[in-house]
């Protein structure tokens, strides 16, 4: 089980051995719905997409998204996972075997890995760790790295713009938290190790940073609170 922050923090937080080797257990416990958006991922990667499409997870931790689409589908997609934690990779490649899945994995910083003719990019909870001054850019670096009907699904953590309203959220999210066994201990810790690392955006100012890009539809598909899923197709 995730014990991470049960004892006071003494570093920035990082993707390291400690955190990778409980993370599933962390997403299941600090994300809501978090199998159920997987599940919806899933489900629309097969509708939009033809037998063999290429798909490309950033940020893919231990492939669980990569996994389950694997699972899912008989459409034998290309499927590619990337990571800037080695330690999460190497869980996500033991999985990978265990369940005899076809998916390659690449250790590389995802603003800089060129990706070229995709037809799906997935993304989830991943563009807030970008600074703000990089994001635009590299969300336009996935545009042009999709083929001409390919899809970007993207799942983030939001701000509203109402401030009452988004202290409220996030009071919301904190008892859940408290409900998946978390200490006010825990949730302060982790709140403390986030800040400035994780930098959300609004859910408008996610669409419009999306269309600014290119991007002719972008659709919120899944919200709770101040989680948000979208999808965002690149032509018509």
């Amino acid at each position: 089980m995730d014990k991470v922050f049960t004892k006071p923090i003494s570093k920035q937080f990082e993707f390291d051995d400690e955190v990778a080797s409980v993370f599933d257990d962390m997403l299941e416990r600090s994300i809501p719905f978090y199998k159920e958006v997987i599940t919806l991922t899933c489900e629309l990667i097969c509708s939009h997409l033809k037998s063999g499409g290429k798909v490309v997870d950033l940020g893919c931790s231990t492939a669980n998204t990569l996994l389950a689409l694997y699972k899912r589908s008989d459409k034998h997609y290309s499927l590619l996972g990337v990571d800037n934690s080695a330690s999460m990779l190497e869980l996500a490649s033991k999985k990978a075997h265990a369940y005899g899945a076809k998916i390659a994995f690449s250790h590389a910083d995802i603003t800089t890995i060129e990706l070229q003719e995709y037809d799906a990019i997935i993304a989830n909870y991943m563009l807030q760790f970008i600074r703000p001054l990089q994001r635009q850019d590299f969300v336009a670096k996935l545009y042009e790295s999709l083929n001409e009907k390919g899809i970007f699904i993207f799942s983030e953590k939001i701000v509203f713009e109402d401030k009452a309203l988004n202290k409220q959220m996030i009071d919301v999210y904190y008892e859940f938290k408290r409900t998946q066994g978390y200490s006010d201990f825990e949730i302060s810790q982790k709140r403390e190790a986030l800040e400035n690392v994780l930098i959300p955006y609004s859910e408008s100012e996610n669409k419009q940073m999306l269309k600014n890009a290119g991007f002719k539809t972008v659709e919120t598909v899944f919200k709770w609170g101040n989680f948000v899923t979208f999808l965002a197709k690149k032509g018509e």
